[in-house]
């Protein structure tokens, strides 16, 4: 795979054909198979205050296994020092080389763009300024500095003033870059507004349009490879309009965790640029192997034991298929008598890269709970790319899509 980062897609441009195909699955662990995990932070590692379940162990284990972590943030507020202390106090002991943030990724291409030692007007927090400072950047304060750019992240304790002097520089011909365009920030009340809404008042004033460097934009990607010196990532997250659109744009593959704001739900009306390689209830998803779902050519979707197709009313529907090698139960869906199995540990081989089926006396990759998902998502893009979506949800469904819905 070229190296990611090389790329320079920009929003809308599609996906990058080294993507891979959505959940298609891997015969290998992906600590065992990618040599940088490029996590996230709120929503897989921690969440608020506390740390996700089972996200230390998981990432110290695949540290065991060869792969290192780069821990990857588009909040531009904390220094990388200051995120590596948080990271430690919840077990995972990071150091700040290993922290990557929207800040830095600005500042570096400011640098690209500006003479050195140029004024730019720091319109964010302690994480922004050093970053400006370390790219041998002047941080100022004043539109009345004359600055050649204006450079905007996120700060709770942004101030009117603070947003008028950014108008004011940007009018007069400043370049603008901001961090990251997040319209919300998640705290304990619930979610607040982001840097991206903030980035809106300074649009609204002055008719600008801002260079974003904060995911999914190629740009932080880029910083994210050359920092953490990743040749094989794989990028971890939580959001689909982020960290999954940032594989898509880039061709990295991605894995999914359901531990933050991406739902099943969301995930089954996601669209091309939304859609991951990888699909994990936690950060253990980096220690197993992972099932490949896979298309039939009438339209049906097959993961391990599960068969899901959308009928010609438009009715999501499972059919668990019979037996195979591997000793999987089979016959039709009872009652949604299969549940989530997130601890069974995956072992055997596989005999190509997405892993085995059963149906071809090839190992299967044992059901983590997700094989009923992973098919049911399948089966819902296919016909929603074909023009027909589903338009509702077999009421006799496997457990671990109980929860399951179409969107209205």
């Amino acid at each position: 795979m070229t190296v990611a980062g090389e790329r320079t897609l920009t929003r809308g441009q599609g996906i990058d054909p080294a993507y891979g195909p959505p959940l298609g699955g891997s015969a290998a662990a992906p600590a065992e198979r990618f040599d940088v995990a490029l996590l996230d932070l709120d929503g897989v590692v921690y969440r608020g205050d506390g740390a996700v379940p089972h996200a230390a162990e998981a990432i110290a284990a695949a540290g065991g296994r060869g792969m290192r972590s780069a821990y990857v943030t588009n909040n531009a507020l904390r220094t990388p020092e200051g995120v590596a202390a948080r990271l430690t106090a919840f077990g995972v002991p990071a150091r700040p080389d290993e922290v990557i943030t929207s800040a830095q990724a600005a500042a570096h291409v400011l640098a690209e763009r500006l003479p050195a030692g140029a004024a730019v007007l720091v319109v964010g927090g302690e994480g922004l300024r050093a970053a400006v400072a370390a790219e041998g950047l002047t941080p100022v304060t004043s539109a009345g500095d004359q600055p050649l750019a204006v450079v905007q992240g996120f700060d709770p304790e942004l101030t009117y003033q603070r947003l008028s002097e950014a108008a004011l520089a940007v009018r007069a011909g400043a370049l603008w870059v901001a961090s990251n365009a997040d319209l919300t920030v998640p705290t304990e009340r619930g979610l607040a507004p982001g840097n991206g809404a903030l980035v809106a008042m300074v649009r609204a004033a002055t008719g600008a349009e801002p260079l974003v460097t904060g995911k999914p934009e190629p740009a932080m990607h880029a910083e994210s490879v050359r920092r953490s010196g990743a040749r094989r990532p794989v990028i971890v997250g939580d959001r689909l309009d982020t960290d999954i659109e940032a594989g898509a744009r880039t061709g990295t593959p991605t894995l999914l965790v359901l531990t933050g704001v991406a739902t099943p739900v969301e995930l089954l009306a996601t669209g091309p640029m939304h859609r991951p390689t990888l699909l994990a209830d936690d950060l253990r998803g980096l220690l197993r192997p992972h099932p490949p779902a896979r298309l039939t050519p009438d339209g049906r979707a097959r993961c391990g034991a599960w068969e899901c197709q959308v009928d010609d009313a438009g009715t999501l529907r499972w059919h668990e298929r019979a037996a195979g090698p591997s000793g999987a139960h089979g016959g039709a869906l009872e009652g949604g008598a299969r549940g989530r199995g997130a601890d069974t540990a995956a072992g055997g081989t596989h005999g190509d890269a997405g892993g085995g089926d059963g149906a071809d006396g090839r190992a299967r990759v044992p059901d983590d709970g997700l094989d009923a998902l992973r098919a049911a998502c399948l089966a819902a893009w296919a016909a929603s790319d074909a023009g027909r979506p589903p338009r509702r949800v077999a009421s006799d469904r496997p457990r671990g899509c109980a929860d399951l819905a179409v969107p209205a």
